[in-house]
């Protein structure tokens, strides 16, 4: 994923994040009867070699680097191989992007937690940035949950209430609004109003923007594919 500017006719300068999506293709199909649930797993990006139950798996389909699998509600018509692509997103959309963090590794509480550290004078030698007292000696011991220096970063966080403003459906971006979660080659989650619902025309996969529930994707940043409720992405970098 990279950012950029997007200029307004009026002068207003946008900032976003491009992200590119798929292909993403349908690589299982879970019933209620056979699974016990009814679900679709979704493949995205390739590599070069797989494990044996891997490659049995997935036979015929591509060698995906990822799979994810999301919950679908009702009777729905999913076929092996079918592909989600980008077209379903529009301009205005409100999502979520879900991503893995940057890892920051083992940092103090100043970066960590924004303490502000001790004065600089009156004898604080060597404490400027230490986290000071962490509690009571009655009992003995730390309470859980105390704020102290540790790992930074490398966690699931969820952006709500983002805004797509472009949709380049040649190149298969997406441009968000704002910043998302991640670093560049990122695995990215979109996540926007709507049911899982793909409906197959002479050319390109749509979704019903109608229906109402939730609906899941899995977006990338560089690659081919169109995805607005179950799909998986990967964030790369756009030049």
């Amino acid at each position: 994923m990279n950012m950029t500017q997007i200029f307004k006719d009026n002068g207003q300068v946008i900032p976003a994040t491009i992200v590119e999506a798929g292909p993403c293709l349908i690589t299982q199909v879970k019933t209620e009867s056979k699974d016990g649930y009814q679900a679709v797993q979704v493949g995205f990006a390739t590599k070069n070699k797989l494990s044996k139950p891997l490659a049995g798996h997935l036979k015929s389909l591509p060698k995906f680097r990822y799979l994810r699998e999301f919950r679908i509600k009702g009777e729905k018509d999913f076929s092996l191989g079918q592909e989600i692509k980008v077209n379903i997103f529009q301009p205005g959309d409100r999502i979520k992007a879900t991503g893995v963090s940057k890892g920051k590794g083992f940092q103090g509480v100043v970066k960590r937690h924004g303490f502000h550290g001790s004065p600089a004078s009156h004898g604080h030698k060597d404490q400027l940035r230490m986290p000071g007292s962490i509690g009571s000696t009655d009992s003995s011991r730390v309470f859980k949950g105390r704020r102290m220096a540790g790992r930074m970063g490398n966690d699931q966080v969820t952006l709500a209430n983002l805004e797509i403003i472009q949709v380049d459906q040649e190149k298969n971006y997406l441009y968000i609004k704002g910043a998302v979660p991640g670093a560049r080659r990122g695995l990215l989650l979109i996540q926007g109003p709507g049911e899982f619902t793909i409906i197959e025309s002479s050319q390109d996969t749509v979704l019903d923007p109608k229906t109402a529930a939730s609906q899941q994707v899995a977006a990338d940043q560089p690659d081919e594919a169109k995805i607005k409720n179950s799909t998986l992405a990967k964030t790369e970098t756009v030049k």
